[in-house]
């Protein structure tokens, strides 16, 4: 009797929010292809430039520094968390992003401050500026894109439709970088070969600028051509998001506190797991990275050819995810469930970096590493994200922030400290030393990883709100 009323009561629901479900991931497919069409300029533009500017002994330096910087800005962060909408922060930090992007295009062609300049120096302010700004993207961008992501969806919707959502990402990184590929490595066409280095960069930031601009645009059709219904995401956490609001808007005494996001982040095994399977694939990324600047440098020469074979790099590796992200993600999640994919990922990251550190062939360690990069963006990265969705909004936004921003950073400062380390150990040894540490890495990592898929099952099962005993 019980199953003969729950059965069309559930079929008649998915039938009215189909449609919802289909145009609300249309329309973060496109937001995602703008966010990483224009992320995907700017991106590997940071090394090239940076190189240019200042030199490639220095990004090292440039990851720990940028740490200090980070302290102030996620702190205001967490501050409008509290006070503005979850739609709202993406768009303000788009627009933030858009105009910055005008402002490079201007300095980019100054004659000391930009490249027109070729003198490498440390005291190059405009390459140093320029790299914190491209390292707070992903932070204050693709964070609060994949956090608003997180607390609209359900897990079903995200086991569903996460790979379509990153496949949009994917042809937006495919479309910029083959445009960006064009400019800098196709020289000898006739149009391209008659515009100077300072035209290419200008025209890049001011298309990366209009990409950005467009994404608010997009956030405010979604909101209101998308069903209400359809935008509660993961209903337990949604309906003790309204309660906290409500205590918020009638009290003005009531704060959650900037430094909630931290507080929870060491307070909660899960969160905390969370950041370690971002901090462990960082680490071994900066590492690889930084190994694959030396290639680089050799094919490209100048900063130009640095930035094409930059841009060829990832169009390649933006196809590769395409083609991941279309046809396994998503079959992957409704087959295995992510418990069981949570745990493949740092398998898979396991062989492909065995396969870099046993190679001296520039071909092998670029295609190794850029396998690692597609699994990341095409896999890993959507499966990491949808653990957060059976957490409060506080998680999803504030504890996320310190995790892809501070966490993501302080593993990549981790890793900045052994590659400065690495260039005083002996030849000999070097090989050792890197099989030691990736092997501790990717075991705790496999154990981390475990207990975490278990945790989400647990938590999914039980209609369970992770962080709820702290409202």
């Amino acid at each position: 009797m019980v199953d003969g009323t729950k059965k069309p009561f559930v079929d008649s629901e998915t039938l009215e929010e189909r449609n919802g479900e289909k145009l609300k991931f249309i329309f973060l497919a496109s937001i995602f292809f703008l966010v990483i069409g224009a992320y995907t300029l700017i991106r590997d533009l940071k090394n090239s430039i940076f190189i240019g500017l200042v030199g490639k002994e220095y990004i090292p330096i440039a990851k720990i520094a940028f740490l200090i910087v980070l302290v102030p800005a996620i702190l205001f962060y967490s501050k409008l968390v509290d006070r503005i909408k979850r739609y709202y922060l993406l768009g303000f930090y788009s627009v933030f992003y858009a105009v910055a992007c005008l402002l490079t295009a201007f300095f980019i062609g100054h004659p000391t401050i930009g490249i027109i300049n070729t003198e490498q120096s440390p005291s190059r302010l405009f390459g140093w500026i320029f790299y914190f700004l491209v390292e707070g993207f992903s932070p204050f961008v693709l964070s609060v894109f994949w956090a608003y992501s997180n607390s609209i969806n359900t897990p079903k919707s995200a086991k569903k439709n996460y790979g379509f959502m990153v496949s949009g990402s994917q042809l937006g990184g495919i479309f910029t970088a083959g445009l960006a590929w064009a400019l800098f490595g196709m020289g000898s066409l006739p149009v391209i070969g008659v515009l100077s280095d300072v035209a290419k960069m200008r025209f890049i930031f001011i298309f990366a600028s209009i990409l950005l601009f467009l994404v608010p645009f997009l956030v405010n059709l979604l909101i209101k051509h998308v069903p209400e219904g359809s935008l509660h995401g993961y209903e337990a956490a949604h309906k003790v998001d309204q309660v906290v609001e409500s205590k918020r808007n009638n009290n003005k005494n009531f704060k959650t506190g900037m430094f909630s996001g931290l507080r929870m982040l060491f307070e909660y095994p899960y969160v905390l797991g969370i950041f370690a399977m971002t901090f462990f694939y960082e680490v071994v990324t900066s590492i690889l990275g930084y190994l694959r600047l030396g290639v680089a440098e050799k094919e490209g020469g100048s900063i130009a050819g640095i930035s094409g074979f930059f841009f060829k790099w990832v169009f390649i590796m933006q196809s590769i995810g395409l083609v991941i992200s279309f046809f396994g993600t998503s079959a992957l999640l409704r087959r295995l469930g992510v418990k069981t994919c949570v745990i493949m990922i740092p398998l898979m990251v396991g062989v492909f970096t065995l396969f870099f550190i046993l190679s001296d062939n520039a071909m092998i360690i670029m295609v190794a590493f850029t396998i690692i990069k597609s699994l990341n963006y095409a896999f890993s990265k959507p499966i990491v994200e949808s653990l957060y969705i059976p957490t409060l909004r506080d998680i999803k936004f504030k504890s996320k922030s310190w995790i892809d921003s501070f966490g993501s950073k302080f593993s990549k400062s981790f890793a900045s400290v052994f590659n400065l380390v690495s260039v005083y150990i002996p030849g000999p040894l070097q090989f050792g030393v890197y099989v030691f540490i990736f092997s501790i890495i990717l075991v705790v990592w496999s154990i981390t990883s475990v207990l975490l898929g278990r945790r989400f099952e647990k938590a999914i099962d039980s209609n369970e709100v992770i962080g709820l005993d702290q409202q």
